[in-house]
């Protein structure tokens, strides 16, 4: 890999851009082209090869001195290695970006003009705007939604993209396009490596909320999604490490009282959501998977303790953000709510 030199790594990047590659195949590349077009240049890339045997990252044409691989030797999973690459990151502010995201240009520009005006008025979580890269009149994506049963989606998911709502708050960026304030990031330990991938964007925003952290959704922020273009989105993998750290978010996260109260929720929840999908021959991935997830239900337990100690937001402002109209879910419609201009 010769990097060229028409751009020279910024010495105090304004974002640190984090990319975990995985035999991210073909994706890779117009992912790196795309992003060195940013109309906002003061970043640096974190490209971590993720134990890649496809030979992609090792093959890459890294567009400029600000793009650089670090080599995490194996597959540490989609947590880790972000949270590794996170600790290397010199910016105050942290994005993630998936192999298989293609920014347009002005994507990073939108994030860090929306983190200089909403971040002091407590925001460290901002998304973006996934439209389908293979169907551009769909969204892919308006920021993560979380049910009070526990059940989170992707808000917006196939709608056309003419439903896409303003800026406004949601419950969680998805990670696949986001941007995290390093600090808070930080504090709160990043990512749950326990998780190894999928669900733990939605559980590093619980996280976050229960400091008093909060996300914006940012229409203008805009990335073109293959989605699970890698893993593929109903895989046997996808399906299984979903359901699993849907279970343990649930329980390392809901706070108080709240979490006792919606306990019967969320087993029930997830006893139609399996058995809707065991009805569809995808039994045994869903019997790993709460078999598995009941089996560490200590340790996430015991990580509760310590997250919940930690909680520094009201059980009501928890509640506020929550989805509660199951409604909602079925039709991966987003919650939003409107931030005011003039708000402290």
């Amino acid at each position: 890999m010769s990097p060229e030199a028409s751009l020279d790594a910024p010495t105090d990047p304004g974002v640190s851009v984090i990319i975990v590659a995985y035999n991210a195949g073909a994706f890779l590349q117009p992912c790196l082209e795309a992003l060195s077009k940013q109309t906002y240049s003061d970043f640096e890339c974190l490209i971590v090869d993720n134990g890649s045997t496809d030979g992609a990252v090792a093959t890459a044409t890294l567009p400029d001195r600000r793009f650089r691989v670090i080599d995490a030797g194996e597959n540490l999973g989609f947590a880790v290695a972000n949270n590794r690459a996170a600790q290397q990151a010199q910016a105050p502010w942290i994005a993630c970006l998936n192999p298989d995201a293609y920014a347009e240009p002005d994507w990073l520009q939108a994030l860090i003009t929306a983190a200089h005006v909403y971040g002091p008025r407590g925001f460290d979580m901002f998304g973006s705007t996934q439209i389908d890269a293979q169907k551009p009149d769909l969204l892919d994506g308006a920021g993560d939604c979380y049910h009070a049963s526990g059940i989170a989606w992707r808000g917006l998911n196939g709608h056309p993209t003419s439903h896409l709502p303003k800026t406004a708050e949601v419950f969680a960026p998805c990670a696949a396009a986001s941007l995290y304030r390093t600090q808070a990031f930080r504090q709160v330990g990043g990512f749950a490596e326990s998780f190894f991938c999928y669900h733990e964007d939605v559980d590093l925003a619980f996280r976050l909320r229960l400091r008093g952290g909060r996300c914006l959704q940012v229409a203008e922020a805009v990335v073109h999604h293959e989605g699970s273009g890698i893993t593929g989105r109903t895989s046997d993998f996808s399906i299984y490490h979903g359901v699993r750290n849907r279970i343990w978010t649930f329980v390392r996260c809901m706070p108080g009282v709240l979490f006792w109260a919606l306990l019967p929720a969320h087993i029930a929840a997830n006893l139609v959501h399996g058995a809707v999908w065991c009805l569809r021959g995808r039994w045994r991935v869903f019997g790993r998977a709460y078999r598995d997830a009941v089996m560490g239900l200590g340790v996430a337990w015991q990580q509760r303790q310590l997250i919940q100690k930690t909680r520094t937001t009201s059980l009501s402002s928890v509640a506020r953000v929550l989805t509660w109209d199951p409604r909602l879910a079925f039709k991966r419609e987003v919650k939003t709510q409107e931030v005011r201009h003039d708000a402290g």
